[in-house]
């Protein structure tokens, strides 16, 4: 599998920015791995991956809902403001353990990739790279 160019984990939970990481290396996902435990200092991180990512050498952001300060929502209206061209190369999707109808319909709104629900799995994973990097995990 072609590996991304990095992964910016975003979760005010730390062991779960951890057990991510884990999973994400294990699997040989990416390059370079970064994660952040609120939106403030995932924003600064995402600016600089995006100066270096391009199309080809895309840059996913797992990103939770819930986050005490500025939360998944909120980061993703930062983003927003971001220069068109640092967008381009970045796939945003949420992470997220919440699935009550308020806040998935504040989510549809959003101009994120997608959803997915914790824990993330090989198989979530492999789901999220065939749809948004058209890449996936070899099979055994």
């Amino acid at each position: 599998m072609i590996k991304l160019s990095s992964v910016l984990l975003v979760d005010d939970d730390p062991l779960t920015n951890d057990l991510n990481e884990r999973l994400l290396q294990q699997l040989g996902v990416a390059d370079r791995y970064l994660a952040a435990t609120d939106g403030v200092d995932a924003l600064a991180a995402l600016e600089d991956l995006a100066a270096e990512a391009q199309p080809s050498s895309p840059v996913l952001v797992l990103l939770d809902v819930k986050m005490p300060g500025m939360d998944g929502m909120a980061f993703v209206e930062a983003y927003q403001r971001l220069p068109v061209a640092r967008q381009q190369a970045v796939v945003i999707v949420m992470h997220t353990a919440s699935m009550n109808s308020v806040d998935l319909g504040r989510i549809e709104s959003l101009p994120i990739a997608g959803l997915v629900s914790k824990p993330l799995t090989k198989e979530k994973l492999d789901t999220i790279l065939k749809l948004h990097f058209q890449r996936h995990f070899p099979t055994a």
